[in-house]
């Protein structure tokens, strides 16, 4: 692209790609720099939104400014000053006037901005009003009017951008009215009327226009509204043409009839669940469709997933067919295959484990051994995506812990066999929004209901100053032949942070109250095999008390583990304190997670009080989401999922359902999205999806 004048192009054919350099102010040096916060392209700079905005619509006088209150003025400079502090800190001061009265304006280590100001000049100012020997604004936002070039001139909105070293508020506005004025009109609008008209949305190329410059706060809610509603209508649009895809392959229709059923519950030996049996129904249901199954089991840890899991297997194997089950780690696998072994020692169903500590000469008899389909259930870690391991008659694929495999590997592990089914399990409560994005391609089932016999596990915040207390209940508890954890933030000690770290605890407590005892140490720097041997060992209980980092978070059933203590919990989400807590009530005795910790915020606060209130995963799930967000969940790109930028999925919620229920309507309706009204549509979700089209199915 070698256009000079953008004006130009946008008058003839709007080249969105166009380098951002062409812009009046930009060039190769500024361009590079806009570059390291992703701005690149002409596209980049018109989606590249406000992260907040300004009410700068109602000027004050100076009169008005009262201290710690934020301020917005207009007045003339009458005197300037640049002097040096006692640090050695160079300080710029203003003396600024309106009819009611004067304010200084004081930036600290700002030098190149003496020359900007000139005595005389009539400057626009916003900020927080302190005082020093006076009224002041410190380093306060501002702009020199000049004839008509100022927004805040009549008083505005103003957008306030996400910024890195060397870009001002001012140059980035400056840069983005440019780009809004030459580029905004030329934006294609790729929805249909009847849905622009149906949901209420005004034309993109008004929101373009006033997400950056909104002329009044009512047009910035419809701006916002209208973008958000794109982002998630794309993002859903692949979501259905993914599910359409699978819906659309031809599958195993597996025999799930009274006799198999019957064989099948001959190997379970308890009652199981309500909850248990109506998901085993819904998998039954895919199972017999002539379609693929791919279907995500959510279930509070010790909600009975497993067992659920042994149904479909154990289905898929008396018909003739191979399975796989996958695991994120290998000490998962190895506690999955046990499990597995111990329900399956009286059929006839041959298991095998395979992971990367599998030895070569095991290796290479196990894979012929699938390859020969002389084995029925293969359990095992990333190992099973090799291209070596090859099935003779794969016909269900079961993955344990989904979130932590992205879809590339869930996808390479189906293409083992033709359209195997898949059973995608997670431990994790998700949010129903979460579940509408990341998982729109599959169907849900959830357990939502404990087996009998386990007591829920009683969560205690313990105040400052009653540790000690605790170490003796810790003391009592394991001298009843029990078990403890106790898990930190942190491996090692910070100077950065004031926080307490598992290496040096655990010598304090080794060394101090639990002296008599055997303490372990487990944290994430350590190697695979020395995590796993200790992990082993614990639940062999060689060690009495077991000092960790978060990286028990997902770990192995260790039954006789019946106290958690979690120190500096307030550092903690609410999911990551319930996936903590989910690692002790595995037995039939009473548990105790004791939460250790100075709430600093009201946020770590509400965290805290919900823990000792409820041990609902799916409750605790939803909460943690409205507290913090999609990010403490899962990294959407992990997932294939482009980054979104101006949806927030806790607070968008509303526009998300409409968004998918207008997307999946579309698909049914048109599935390879061949009418023209769709044409722009497909175009769209081919461009986000550019790096991941293995993702969709776009025909």
């Amino acid at each position: 692209m070698t256009a000079t004048n953008p004006s130009e192009n946008a008058a003839s054919h709007t080249n969105f790609n166009q380098s951002v350099q062409y812009l009046q102010g930009v060039g190769p040096k500024r361009a590079e720099i806009l570059g390291r916060i992703g701005i690149r392209t002409i596209r980049d700079v018109l989606c590249y939104f406000p992260r907040d905005y300004k009410d700068l619509t109602r000027k004050q006088k100076i009169s008005e400014a009262k201290i710690g209150a934020d301020i917005t003025i207009q007045g003339k400079i009458i005197g300037r000053e640049t002097r040096m502090s006692r640090n050695r800190k160079n300080i710029l001061e203003l003396l600024v006037s309106d009819e009611s009265g004067t304010i200084a304006a004081t930036w600290f280590n700002q030098p190149f901005l003496a020359n900007k100001f000139r005595v005389g000049d009539v400057i626009f100012l916003h900020g927080k009003v302190t005082e020093y020997r006076y009224l002041q604004l410190l380093n306060p936002e501002y702009e020199i009017i000049h004839d008509g070039n100022a927004a805040a001139q009549d008083g505005s909105i103003a957008p306030l951008y996400p910024l890195t070293e060397q870009i001002s508020q001012l140059y980035l506005r400056k840069i983005m009215r440019e780009a809004v004025t030459l580029f905004a009109g030329h934006v294609e609008e790729i929805l249909p009327d009847e849905l622009l008209k149906k949901n209420g949305l005004i034309p993109i190329r008004d929101a373009i226009k006033n997400i950056h410059f909104p002329e009044n706060f009512d047009l910035l809610k419809k701006a916002k509204d209208r973008l958000v509603y794109d982002e998630l209508f794309i993002l859903e649009i692949a979501m259905a043409l993914r599910k359409r895809g699978i819906k659309d392959e031809s599958g195993v229709s597996f025999k799930v009839g009274k006799n198999v059923d019957s064989h099948i519950r001959k190997l379970i030996p308890f009652t199981l669940t309500r909850a248990q049996e109506r998901v085993i129904q819904e998998i039954a249901e895919d199972m017999r469709s002539e379609r693929p199954m791919n279907r995500l089991l959510q279930g509070d840890v010790g909600s009975g997933k497993t067992v659920v899991a042994i149904y479909a297997i154990l289905a898929a194997i008396a018909n003739g067919y191979q399975t796989a089950f996958m695991a994120p780690t290998e000490i998962l696998a190895d506690q999955h295959f046990r499990t597995l072994h111990k329900y399956l020692q009286h059929s006839q169903v041959r298991n095998c484990l395979l992971t990367g500590s599998t030895n070569a000469g095991n290796k290479k008899d196990i894979l012929q051994k699938i390859m020969d389909g002389q084995i029925d259930l293969l359990v095992g870690t990333h190992a099973l995506i090799e291209g070596t391991v090859q099935f003779k008659k794969l016909g269900l694929v079961v993955i344990d812990e989904q979130h932590r495999f992205g879809v590339i590997q869930r996808m390479k592990l189906k293409e083992k066999g033709t359209s195997p089914d898949v059973l995608i399990m997670t431990a994790t409560p998700i949010p129903r929004t979460l579940s509408l994005t990341l998982f729109g391609d599959l169907d849900v089932s959830v357990i939502d209901e404990m087996p009998p016999g386990r007591p829920p596990v009683k969560t205690l915040w313990i105040p400052k100053g009653k540790e000690d207390d605790t170490y003796k209940f810790i003391l009592e508890e394991i001298a009843k032949g029990r078990q403890a954890f106790i898990v930190y933030p942190l491996v090692e000690e910070s100077e950065v942070l004031d926080l307490k770290s598992a290496v040096a605890e655990a010598k304090r407590l080794q060394t101090g109250v639990f002296s008599a005892l055997k303490v372990g140490l487990l944290h994430g720097q350590m190697k695979s095999t020395e995590k796993d041997q200790v992990m082993m060992d614990f639940k062999e209980k060689r060690y009495d008390v077991l000092v960790s980092t978060v990286i028990i978070e997902v770990g192995i059933d260790v039954p006789n583990a019946t106290v958690m203590v979690v120190e500096h919990a307030e550092r903690f989400g609410l999911s990551q304190l319930h996936q903590l807590r989910g690692r002790i009530g595995r037995g039939s005795e009473q548990s105790y997670c004791l939460l250790f910790g100075t709430a600093k915020t009201p946020e770590s606060l509400e965290r805290l009080k919900i823990m000792t209130k409820t041990s609902d995963g799916f409750k605790i799930a939803e909460m943690d989401f409205q507290l913090r967000g999609p990010g403490e969940f899962f990294g959407t790109r992990q997932h294939g999922l482009p980054e979104l930028k101006i949806s927030n999925l806790a607070r968008d919620f509303t526009i998300l359902k409409q968004a998918r229920d207008d997307a999946f309507h579309i698909v049914s309706e048109d599935p390879r999205l061949a009418n023209a009204a769709h044409q722009k549509i497909k175009q769209k979700t081919l461009e986000t999806f550019r790096d991941r089209l293995e993702l969709i199915d776009v025909g």
